[in-house]
């Protein structure tokens, strides 16, 4: 029997993507229309906004144990998170939490490490560029990051919670994130964390710059392999 995947999640869009990679993909694994059983439970992304807004992030990291807290008394038997920058409340809740969780960024930095890329470029919220998680991950594997000059963080976020979070796709918003990416490449990085999971809605892996990590997908398959282990 596969594991209960429990989905705690914060912005929809992401975590639709995450959970329809694990149900449609699981099939690959399971067998013709099978897949472990998912659950999932989200608190308002407004409820999330503002201590990520304060850097509260302990009051982030209650949310996210409230989410673990609810799919654990549902029967669900392992976490995932398909939002990258709540990761930065992960180490203030692992010690305190019902089941087990995987990380994004350790799932996305050992692709990484596979594919043999060095220097990672990572786009994501604001939040998530200039924040601890993803630079973490990466000294462990000695791997080196680069972020996005300043006014590109912002131009960045913006597209993600202005566009991404509801659903919008603009063509002009993947010319310039595909723009972003081409500076990056010439600055010497050799791969793009799409750090929001948001963004593989947006980038066009047939025409981007750089080979890209799509850090939604790499989660919910990293959560099926565990599922069925």
């Amino acid at each position: 029997m596969a594991r209960h995947i429990g989905i705690v999640a914060c912005s929809a869009e992401g975590a639709a993507l995450c959970y329809r990679t694990i149900c449609v993909e699981g099939a690959a694994l399971m067998g013709e229309h099978d897949h472990p059983e998912v659950s999932m439970h989200t608190h308002s992304l407004a409820t999330y906004m503002k201590p990520i807004r304060a850097g509260d992030w302990a009051a982030v990291g209650e949310l996210m144990l409230d989410s673990a807290r609810r799919l654990a008394a549902i029967g669900a038997q392992l976490l995932i998170c398909p939002d990258n920058t709540i990761h930065q409340a992960m180490p203030l809740i692992e010690p305190e939490s019902p089941l087990p969780w995987l990380h994004i960024a350790r799932e996305v930095v050992r692709a990484a490490a596979e594919a043999r890329w060095h220097i990672l470029a990572v786009l994501g919220t604001k939040y998530l560029m200039t924040g601890p998680v993803y630079r973490e991950a990466a000294d462990e594997a000695g791997i080196a990051v680069q972020v996005p000059n300043a006014p590109q963080r912002e131009r960045i976020n913006r597209i993600i919670f202005d566009e991404l979070v509801y659903g919008k796709i603009l063509p002009r918003s993947r010319r310039l994130l595909h723009a972003i990416l081409a500076e990056m490449k010439a600055n010497g990085c050799d791969a793009a964390v799409l750090g929001c999971t948001e963004l593989p809605l947006l980038a066009d892996p047939a025409t981007a710059p750089l080979p890209m990590l799509d850090s939604t997908r790499l989660l919910g398959r990293a959560a099926l392999r565990e599922a069925i282990k």
